[in-house]
């Protein structure tokens, strides 16, 4: 019976320990112990379908960019035909560097895009810091572009759903979560 009341103890003295950390104030009359709470956030990781939801209104938000600012820019000046790579159009290019700006900037600044803001979400750095901008260009550039310049990388965006922590390939490479923004 002794044992199990002493084995509990431990459990919960180490439980306290973990919780609760002591710190020493040292005051010109005396000194009073002050116990600080060691906070460790929770973080709800947004999953694939908040995740594709929130990038199909991304995409939409990014051609209508394309259609209010590049194409006119491009049928204005004519410079379609002049500038163009093989298949790939001036007006392509133009698009895509539109499509990475805006993600790379809107995750920069407000750790979210227009569609994560809709769906609740953010993206936030692994080590709780703001994010930095080698994270944000290996996000969105590099993993980005691993997705996109190769046809059955599409197939790795789904292994969101299967790891413990729902990040995506482009979420490895630059060290970084999406979260649940707001919980209610």
């Amino acid at each position: 019976m002794s044992e199990v009341l002493e084995q509990r103890k431990r459990v919960v003295n180490s439980r306290l320990r973990n919780r609760v950390k002591k710190t020493q104030i040292a005051d010109a009359s005396n000194a009073l112990p002050v116990s600080e709470e060691v906070f460790s956030p929770t973080f709800y990781y947004a999953g694939f379908w908040m995740r594709l939801w929130a990038f199909l209104l991304d995409l939409i938000t990014v051609f209508s960019l394309n259609l209010l600012l590049v194409s006119p820019l491009v049928r204005l000046t004519n410079i379609n035909g002049l500038l163009s790579l093989g298949r790939y159009s001036f007006e392509t290019f133009l698009g895509a560097v539109v499509f990475f700006l805006y993600f790379a900037i809107m995750t920069k600044l407000n750790g979210q895009t227009i569609g994560k803001m809709v769906m609740g979400i953010r993206v936030i750095s692994a080590n709780d810091d703001e994010l930095k901008w080698t994270q944000i260009v290996f996000r969105e550039g590099i993993g980005r572009f691993l997705h996109q310049a190769f046809f059955l990388l599409y197939a790795i965006y789904v292994m969101v759903a299967f790891t413990e922590k729902k990040q995506g390939l482009h979420d490895v490479i630059a060290d970084t979560f999406v979260i649940y923004d707001r919980l209610e």
